[in-house]
């Protein structure tokens, strides 16, 4: 059997990106990741307006400057974490060290689970102020379907976050799994493939 923990018999080995594409946390992260773009694409873009009489700028979100800010912080921030996830996730099956690997699995955990209670916090923090907002500050309604989709693709991404907190706690149960039989039966061929 040539194996070890998700790859690690085959350390060095060719990138097969179709495989990488495949897997189910490279989905999720490429989906956080357009999910990000849409919450920060959308309040950079049509989060601010201003009444006619007024020069200064007002974001949608109850005139909140806050939550504008909190949801494009999280969003432009989740974007480069996934980049560096999504690059760490390739660069894995080039890691020979299940200490390492072990190393990598946990960041992701944490890095998951931080970002999957970020996005709870934007969700919620987003909503009550879109709730808070009175009809006379924007009378015209401009920017409410940025809004809300600011505020859906926020809710997404507590899933998606969460299911890579998921996935993560899974590899890590591998990698554990692979760590003890390698020091209970050293000359054995590995069981993970």
């Amino acid at each position: 059997m040539d194996g070890g923990a998700f790859g690690a018999g085959k350390a060095g080995g060719a990138f097969d990106p179709q495989a990488f594409i495949r897997q189910p946390q490279t989905l999720l992260r490429l989906l956080s990741w357009v999910f990000s773009i849409v919450v920060f694409g959308s309040i950079v873009n049509e989060g601010y307006i201003n009444r006619a009489d007024e020069t200064q700028e007002h974001c949608i979100f109850n005139h909140n400057r806050n939550a504008c800010n909190y949801g494009i912080t999280v969003g432009v921030l989740a974007f480069l974490s996934c980049l560096l996830y999504l690059a760490l996730d390739a660069y894995f099956p080039q890691i020979s060290s299940v200490k390492d690997r072990k190393k990598a699995v946990l960041s992701d955990i944490g890095v998951s689970a931080f970002w999957a209670f970020l996005w709870f916090v934007g969700f919620c923090f987003l909503t009550n102020q879109w709730q808070a907002s009175k009809e006379e500050d924007n009378p015209m309604n401009e920017g409410g379907d940025a809004a809300r989709a600011a505020i859906t693709f926020s809710f997404f991404s507590i899933f998606t976050w969460g299911s890579l907190t998921f996935l993560a706690f899974r590899r890590l149960r591998d990698i554990t799994f692979q760590e003890e039989y390698n020091t209970l039966f050293p000359n054995s061929p590995s069981l993970l493939p």
